[in-house]
């Protein structure tokens, strides 16, 4: 004897009166009964990135090389753009013929400490003049640190000019063109990171039904099955929010607007393995016990947990019949 017993659809809160397509399939056939079923609702869902980030610059500037555009995929730290900024030139050079004076300064006054202390070990000049050639020394080669760390930072600015990728994903939106003048801060891209989700948008009278982990099926061919992942705690407009997951959702459009069944509420029928439905001249029938064959209304396929090929059954058939293979 083979049973089909029910499986809690979601924790103890329908354990109670919960009476799914229980059969017992005897020699005789399968008996069936009333099953609690999730009464579906058809409502749309907009495809979304969890994450939209704009790729800001860094460098106030004008964009002399754009390397994206729309729909491209990126990787995390790509270069996405480069500004540049010509009075950063113009200032490295400044820098540049500071440091090559510097440089002639500190030869100078290296020698002149050399030839001072020389006459010190003579007593051929004073203390005084020795510790004078010291400092110039010294502040020679300070003025050329400080002029070559200036120059250290003039070429981090002109680095920063290149705009990189906070996130791997794919591009949306570029505002901006080569040539554009941008300000430190301005977003060059938005870029939408790879886990996409389906955005539920359900009437609020719906609230009570949604549950994080509820079933969610797309409006496809084959129907593709989801999870609910969260829940908004918000109700704005008289909707409520959700997000749910589904396999291949990175293949559609950000924005898209999918099709979706969720659950309702509940509500008894009645389902039936597919294998015991034959079709004869595009009727649909199951053979009962006396071996006589009854038309049935057919609905949708309605798998269960331990009824994998089911379909729900809207008429023809009641609650105590036995069904036997065709």
């Amino acid at each position: 004897m083979t049973i089909w017993s029910a499986r809690t659809l979601r924790g103890g809160a329908l354990a109670a009166g919960l009476l799914l397509a229980q059969a017992a399939q005897a020699e005789t056939g399968l008996t069936v009964v009333q099953t609690l079923l999730p009464d579906e609702k058809s409502v749309f869902a907009t495809v979304e990135s969890q994450n939209v980030v704009p790729a800001r610059a860094r460098l106030g500037g004008t964009v002399v090389e754009l390397r994206v555009h729309d729909g491209d995929a990126v990787t995390q730290g790509q270069t996405i753009a480069l500004v540049g900024d010509d009075k950063l030139q113009f200032q490295l050079r400044a820098v540049d013929a500071q440091i090559a004076g510097l440089k002639s300064s500190q030869q100078q006054m290296q020698t002149e400490l050399a030839r001072e202390e020389a006459l010190a070990q003579t007593g051929a000049t004073s203390r005084q003049s020795l510790d004078r050639a010291r400092t110039a020394a010294t502040l020679a080669s300070n003025a050329l640190a400080s002029r070559t760390a200036e120059r250290a930072v003039l070429e981090q600015q002109m680095a920063e000019g290149a705009v990189l990728a906070p996130i791997s994903g794919r591009v949306l939106q570029v505002p901006i063109t080569r040539g554009s003048v941008v300000l430190p801060g301005d977003a060059l891209a938005s870029i939408a990171e790879g886990n996409f989700v389906l955005r539920l948008s359900v009437p609020e009278r719906h609230a009570a039904s949604l549950h994080v982990g509820d079933a969610v099926r797309l409006d496809a061919t084959p129907p593709v099955a989801g999870r609910i992942t969260l829940v908004y705690p918000q109700i704005i407009e008289g909707r409520v929010r959700a997000d749910a997951t589904a396999p291949g959702l990175g293949s559609y459009f950000v924005g898209q607007r999918v099709g979706v069944w969720i659950a309702a509420g509940r509500r008894h029928g009645i389902v039936i393995p597919a294998h015991l439905i034959s079709q004869r001249f595009g009727l649909d029938y199951v053979r009962l016990e006396d071996g006589s064959d009854s038309p049935v209304q057919r609905g949708r396929d309605t798998p269960l947990p331990d009824m994998a090929d089911g379909v729900e059954i809207l008429s023809g058939l009641r609650a105590g019949d036995v069904v036997r293979a065709p």
